[in-house]
This record gives C-alpha cells, structure tokens and sequence, in this order.
C-alpha cells in the first residue's frame, strides 16, 4: 500500500507587472520620420540648380529679339516678348530649312533608335535564354564594344562608308546608329533577370513556338529595359552631331544639331547674317519632343518596374 505525500498548495501569484520600456521608432514606420542630412540636400540643390539653370537661360532668351539679347540680362526678360515672333521667324527662315531639318532628325531617330532598339531587345533575349558556342567570346565583343567610344570609330566608318558610296545620303547615319553595344548589354542583362526559365519551358510544353512565346510572353516582361533602351537611343540620335558633321555636305540631309551650328557660324563668315534669335529659339524647339517623350513614356518605364513587385 503507497501512502501519497501531501501536496503543498502553491501559493498564488497575482498578475505580473512589466515595467514599460521606452520604445524606439522603427526603420520603415508610418509614424517615424525619415532623417534629413543637410549636406545631401545642399548637394542635391547644387545638381537641381546646375541642371535647370542653363534650361532657364535657353528658355528666356527665346523670347528676346536680337536686339535685347545684347542690351539686357541673361536670366531676366528684355523690353518686348518676342517668343511667337521667332518661332515664327525659326521655322520660315530660308525657304522653311529649319523643318527640313526637323523631319530629317525624326527620320533617324525612328530608324536608328528604334532600329537599334528592336536589335538590342532580340539580341539581349537571345544571348541570355539560349546556349550556343562562342557565347563568352560575345560576351566579350559586347563589353569590348561599350568601351570604345563612338568618336574613335567615326573615322573608320566614313572611311568604309565612301568606299561603299553611301556618304551624304540618310543611310550613313541611320545604318551606324542600329548599332547599340550598350543597349544590347542592357537587354541582355535585364532578360536574364525577367524572365523565368521555368516560364519558357511551360510555354514550350504548351506547344507555343519560339516567336509566340516570345511576341506574347516575354515582350511584355522586357517593357521596363525596352523603354529604357528606346530613350538611350532616342538621345543619343537625336543629339548626334560628330557622325553627321562627317557624313553629310547636303545641307538638305542635315539633322537639327548641324542645322543649328550653321545658322550660329552665320554670324563668322564674312557677310553673313547674325540670326542668334532665331538659334536660341530654334534650340527650344528641339528639346521639346525630347521633353514630351520622356514624359509619356515615364508611365509605361514606372509601371513596368512596379509590375510583379506586390505578390497575391
């Protein structure tokens, strides 16, 4: 027979108090508050002051004569408002040139860069989702390339160019402007990331051919390195001037930027008429598309960077 130890009743405890701790914001709160460092934000006010100042000039001075150009301050508005005047004046000054000039640098923008840019996406796609030999050796040439600057294979160029017969017409420079090492590299990059090899091989079982899959699947995972790619090239076109000054004798076949540096050595020749007026306005008139681009295509750039980013 076990005989059973009396249990002793344990003694009762009230409830606990803890002592409130002070709590530190959290990184990332709703509450906190990001901190400021006061020498970023003077060297941000630096760069934004740098960047906007010249635009401010350019965007001021379009709206002076000739006149008030040389009598009145740089960064403030002369005696009359002449903008609609010269843009006016711009765009009928010897026979209408400066649209010519406009259509011309539109030709080689929509060539060259979107050229450029349809070569870079299909190129980028292939290099990073398909293995073939010699790969590293592209690899390479790409990086090779985007190091050697445009300046130092312009010479060469032209010289292969006039053996071929094809300076002073379009193709001399929308033919070089197809070729985007950079651009390539990028998309290369960009499609390694974006698009999942398990999404392809489902496609494939699916029965899809190479082009759908591409057309239907992989385009719309590219759009952010596309529209990136399409404003590098877009630039870099339409502010061409040493592959064009190269190229080109036919005033006719010129782009804006050689248009515009003719109009200024105007005033160095002898008996040459000073049109600075018209020079700055028509300066103006050539950021603008630039300006509307960035700015349409920005939507589809932040978009395209935030799809897939909240997970359902």
């Amino acid at each position: 027979m076990t005989t059973q130890s009396p249990t002793t009743p344990r003694p009762v405890r009230g409830p606990r108090l803890r002592q409130a701790r002070p709590t530190s914001p959290r990184r990332g709160h709703r509450g906190s508050r990001p901190r400021r460092s006061p020498l970023l934000t003077v060297l941000t006010g630096i760069v934004l002051v740098y960047s906007l100042l010249p635009l401010a000039w350019l965007l001021i001075n379009a709206t002076k004569t000739q006149g008030d150009l040389f009598t009145s301050f740089g960064l403030w508005f002369g005696d009359s408002f002449a903008l609609f005047s010269n843009i006016a004046a711009t765009v009928s000054y010897d026979d209408g040139i400066f649209l010519r000039w406009f259509a011309n640098t539109v030709l080689y923008v929509v060539l060259g860069a979107g050229g450029a840019t349809a070569l870079a996406v299909a190129g980028g796609y292939g290099l990073a989702k398909f293995d073939f030999p010699g790969k590293r050796g592209v690899f390479a040439v790409v990086i090779g390339a985007v190091a050697v600057p445009g300046t130092a294979l312009a010479v060469p160029t032209f010289l292969m160019f006039s053996q071929m017969g094809l300076t002073n017409t379009p193709w001399s420079v929308i033919i070089p402007s197809l070729i985007s090492p950079f651009g390539l590299y990028l998309m290369w990059t960009f499609a390694a990331e974006a698009i999942p090899r398990e999404l392809l091989e489902a496609a494939r079982v699916d029965g899809a051919s190479e082009l759908r899959t591409f057309v239907q699947i992989c385009l719309p995972l590219l759009a952010p390195g596309i529209v990136t790619v399409l404003l590098f090239t877009m630039v870099a076109t339409w502010n061409n001037y040493f592959l064009p000054l190269i190229m080109l004798k036919n005033p006719d076949w010129y782009p804006l930027t050689l248009g515009l540096n003719a109009w200024n050595a105007q005033a160095a020749t002898a008996g040459g008429e000073a049109i600075f007026n018209l020079v700055i306005t028509g300066s103006v008139l050539t950021i603008v598309p630039l300006v509307i681009a960035f700015l349409f295509l920005q939507r589809y750039w932040q978009s395209g960077l935030a799809a897939g980013s909240v997970k359902e």
